[in-house]
Parts: C-alpha cells; sequence; structure tokens
C-alpha cells in the first residue's frame, strides 16, 4: 500500500485520485479561491504551480485571474509567483512576497486588510463573496490525512482553513506525503453563526474543546492530489544588539511587574509576534528567571523551540509552526516531546478576543513606528504604502492584559545613518490607537504609559524611547504644539506633524533640520 493510500482512510475517495495537470479544468478566470496555509507552512504546493505552468504556457497573464482568500500569506513560491503571473485580483487579507506587494501597490491587485482573527467569520458569514451567496467556488486544502469519514486532517498550519472548507463549494485536497503526518496537533473548532453564538469554553490554554480534523463534507471533494514539496520554510532572523535591548527592555520590566504584584510569577501567557525583536524576547526569557510560562500566539517561530528545551515554557498555542526549514528537522526528531506540549487552533480561536481578554494575555509586537501620543502604524510605510497586513497584532493589542509594542528608535537609511525614526510626531497612518497600548519600547528604554494623559504620554515617549538625534526636536515640537493650541488635549502643530515623513520622501532622511 502507497503512503497516499494509507493516508486517505475513506476509501471511496481514492476514485479521484488525480495529478496536478488534471485539476487545471476546475479553475475558471475570476473564481473565488480560498486556500490553506498560514505564514509559508500548510499551503498547497502543487496544484497553484501546476495553475501557473499553464497560464505561462499559454500566455494567460492578465487573462486568468483569480480572488485568492487565504488565512495569511503563503510560500512565495505559490502567491509571489502568482503576482508576477498578474493571477490574482484581489487578496485578502494579509501577504509578503515582493511582487505581490508590487502589484498592490500599483493597484493591479485588490487587497484587503483585516483583523486575522475576523477574518474567518467574516468568511462565513458572507462578505467576501455576497455576489456568489457568500459561497467560495473552490477550496484547496494541503492535509495530512483523510479520515474513515472524509474529514480533513490539516498539516502544518490550520488558520482559516476549518472556514475555507466549510463555505467552499469544491474542495481540492492535496495529501502531502513527503512529511510526517501532524495528526493529534490540531483543535478545531468551527465559527458558527450569530444570534446564538455559543461561549468559547476555554480558560487554560491546554484545554482541548474541538476534534483533531476538519468536519468536512466529503461529497464536495472533487480531487485528491499527492504532494510531496516541503514547506518554503520561514527562514530565522538574527537577533542584532538593538532586538536584543529591547528584549532586556522588556524582561526588567516583567521583574518589575512581578515584585509589584501586577504579574504572577510565571508571569501570563504571552504572545509574541515575528521577526528579530519577537525572536531575541523569546531568547530573553529562556534566559530570565522566569519558569512555568505559557505562550498564547499566532505563530511558533525557531527560537520557540529552545524554549521548549530549557523548560521554562510548559505549553504553546498557535496557528501555525512558522518555522525555518532547519528547525523543522529538530521539529521532527522531537515530536515525541512537541506534540505533548503544542497545539495548534484555527485563527479565529487563537486570536480570539474572548479568550485574549480572559487568560489575560501579554501581547508584544512589533511596529513600523509609534507617535509621541501612542498611535501606531504597523502597515502603510509612508502612510499609503502597503507593506503586509495588520495581521493578527490588533486582535492582541487592543485585547490583552498588558499591550506592548516595540521597535528601533532610529534606522539608517542610504543618506543618514539616523534616516527613520521610529518615534514620529504623528504616525501617518494608524493601525493601533493610543487607546490600546500600554507600553512602547525601543532600545533606548521602555515608556510605560498606563494612567497617563496624552501629554504626560508624550514626555515619557520621548524621553524614554527616542533616538538622541531625534529627542531635541521632538520636545521642541511638543512644547510649541502645546503653545500653539493652548494646550489641547493632543495637540499638535498640522502645517508640520508630517514634515519628517515628507523630507523622508524628498531627501531620503527624516531629519529636515539637519544640513
Amino acid at each position: 500500500m502507497s503512503i497516499l493510500e494509507e493516508r486517505v482512510r475513506c476509501k471511496e475517495l481514492l476514485s479521484k485520485v488525480k495529478t496536478p495537470e488534471e485539476c487545471i479544468q476546475f479553475f475558471k478566470d475570476g473564481m473565488n479561491v480560498g486556500m490553506s496555509g498560514f505564514t509559508p507552512v500548510g499551503y498547497p504546493k502543487v496544484v497553484p504551480i501546476a495553475l501557473c505552468d499553464h497560464v505561462e504556457k499559454n500566455n494567460l497573464q492578465g487573462k486568468f485571474r483569480l480572488n485568492l482568500f487565504i488565512g495569511a500569506s503563503v510560500g512565495a513560491e505559490v502567491e509571489d509567483r502568482m503576482a508576477t503571473l498578474n493571477m490574482i485580483d484581489r487578496r485578502w487579507p494579509y501577504q509578503t512576497g515582493k511582487n505581490i506587494g508590487k502589484g498592490i501597490n500599483s493597484g493591479r491587485i485588490r487587497m484587503g486588510d483585516k483583523h486575522l482573527s475576523m477574518f474567518p467569520q467574516d468568511l462565513k458569514y458572507g462578505f467576501y463573496t455576497m455576489d456568489k451567496g457568500g459561497k467560495l467556488d473552490m477550496a484547496v486544502i494541503e492535509a495530512s490525512a483523510i479520515t474513515e469519514n472524509g474529514d480533513i486532517i490539516l498539516s502544518g498550519a490550520v488558520g482559516a482553513a476549518p472556514e475555507i472548507i466549510d463555505v467552499a463549494e469544491n474542495i481540492i485536497v492535496e495529501i502531502n506525503t513527503g512529511l510526517p503526518s501532524f495528526e493529534g496537533m490540531h483543535d478545531i473548532t468551527m465559527t458558527d453563526l450569530p444570534p446564538n453564538r455559543q461561549v468559547i469554553p476555554i480558560t487554560d490554554a491546554r484545554q482541548r474543546i474541538g476534534t483533531p480534523w476538519v468536519p468536512t463534507d466529503k461529497s464536495k471533494i472533487i480531487a485528491i492530489v499527492e504532494s510531496k514539496n516541503p514547506d518554503n520554510g520561514r527562514a530565522l532572523r538574527g537577533t542584532d544588539d538593538v532586538a536584543q535591548a529591547i528584549a532586556d527592555n522588556i524582561v526588567d520590566f516583567f521583574k518589575v511587574e512581578v515584585k509589584a504584584g501586577r504579574l504572577p510569577k510565571n508571569l501570563l501567557p504571552l504572545q509574541s509576534g515575528v521577526g528579530s525583536i519577537a525572536n531575541a524576547v523569546v531568547g530573553g526569557l529562556t534566559a530570565s528567571p522566569f519558569e512555568n510560562l505559557t505562550v498564547f500566539t499566532e505563530v511558533l517561530q525557531d527560537t520557540f523551540l529552545p524554549f521548549l528545551d530549557s523548560g521554562k515554557c510548559d505549553y504553546i498555542n498557535c496557528t501555525s509552526l512558522s518555522l525555518s526549514n532547519e528547525a523543522f528537522v529538530e521539529w521532527w526528531e522531537k515530536f515525541d516531546k512537541y506534540k505533548e506540549m503544542v497545539l495548534m487552533r484555527p485563527q479565529q480561536i487563537s486570536n480570539n478576543p474572548e479568550l485574549i481578554r480572559r487568560l489575560g494575555v501579554i501581547a508584544m509586537n512589533t511596529p513600523l513606528e509609534f507617535d509621541m501620543y501612542a498611535h501606531a502604524n504597523s502597515t502603510h510605510a509612508g502612510g499609503t504604502r502597503m507593506l503586509n497586513g495588520i495581521g493578527g497584532s490588533g486582535d492582541f493589542i487592543r485585547n490583552a492584559y498588558i499591550s506592548m509594542m516595540h521597535c528601533p528608535s532610529c534606522r539608517a537609511t542610504k543618506n543618514d545613518e539616523f534616516g527613520l525614526t521610529g518615534v514620529v510626531t504623528k504616525v501617518p497612518h494608524v493601525d493601533h490607537t493610543e487607546h490600546d497600548i500600554d507600553v512602547l519600547v525601543t532600545e533606548q528604554g521602555l515608556a510605560d504609559l498606563r494612567g497617563l494623559a496624552p501629554i504626560d504620554r508624550a514626555r515619557v515617549v520621548i524621553d524614554k524611547c527616542a533616538h538622541p538625534a531625534y529627542k531635541d526636536y521632538l520636545t521642541d515640537y511638543l512644547e510649541r504644539s502645546i503653545k500653539k493650541t493652548g494646550g489641547h488635549h493632543e495637540p499638535h502643530l498640522l502645517d508640520e506633524c508630517y514634515k519628517m515623513h515628507q523630507n523622508f520622501i524628498e531627501n531620503g532622511t527624516m531629519r529636515f533640520w539637519e544640513k
């Protein structure tokens, strides 16, 4: 018996086994297509690649376009290549990739940005495909296996796959036999509808409330395709001195909070975003005196594996294993250990406001920049150019026990080693308001904003977080704003508040006062 036959335990479905090329017939221009995956893990590979090959071979660029609905980003060999071939019309709700970014910022790809906890439920509500009765034409799902009843067992990510499977009229399942099965790693809870939505009965991160498979109407499965392609894993970003200093500031803050009795000795469930700062924070916690820690987050990155191995972390909830190829080797070597310590849930559960607030999650995320009053911009460079999307940061920042945002105090540009400040007078795009943020951190220091009025908040942010190259100007701007407005609640000079951003566009540095 082949591995594929072993993995597809509902034997009647074996009659639907097809090659990737045989699946091309099922796709038409303008279709609404959902795919599994969350970051470059758990996404379908061979069918989308076959579609790309078909478009390229037949010169169908711009003539064969799909609307893509995926829980988050997926591998570049899928969505970035599709963008290069002009195969994407609409894309929701998050993406990464050089070419898809170009398509979005040239207006060729219509992207909608959405909180990741809200995207699956809104998909279930039918908001994105109202012209099709709220349905998706097709779902393409990577799976580890199919149960005896035809239910789908996912692979290295859950994301929005349960809702995509639920609302799709037809389903193509890629069984990835090149990877060991992830069976038993998932806890699947389906989205129900108002007005009588049920309480999510989780009071401890270890609780299972669902099934290890996605309930699936097997009559909708029109093809099963074997895949052996590995995930195009996210490479680990190294930790530099700036990221390490930020991490040290956060660990010191936790020590103060524990001593003051505002946090227990094992803290509260931790959420950490992606990137070098997030890796440094996890590394700092691994080396810290804190023990018996738990994590309630979106993605499990490379540094979480030594965090588990250290004995400092007891349990992790996530929706995706966003590991590098190298870390996946370690994952499978220690799978029997890790599968008892890690649980993957749908993103509408992993990022759920009800659970974040109930569990008292400590949220730590990286914006592009924040301003002196503590509004943060996570998505739009210069206020206009989309980067990736808000992701799940808003889910956590709005509802956390303590909401922290961290970024470098400044970044070098071609023209100025201090050319971009992370602390600005006024952010040109607001993703997170001052109402939701408790703590701001740079390598310069940590600003605890709890209980502070706006002007007091601004003084603390400038004093603790701003780089010396910008501190004097920010202080002067604040004082002139107070004087000019007569002390308004959040005083600004409207003719100057974006002058740093404008100077960067024109001269490659935000320091317009430097000659």
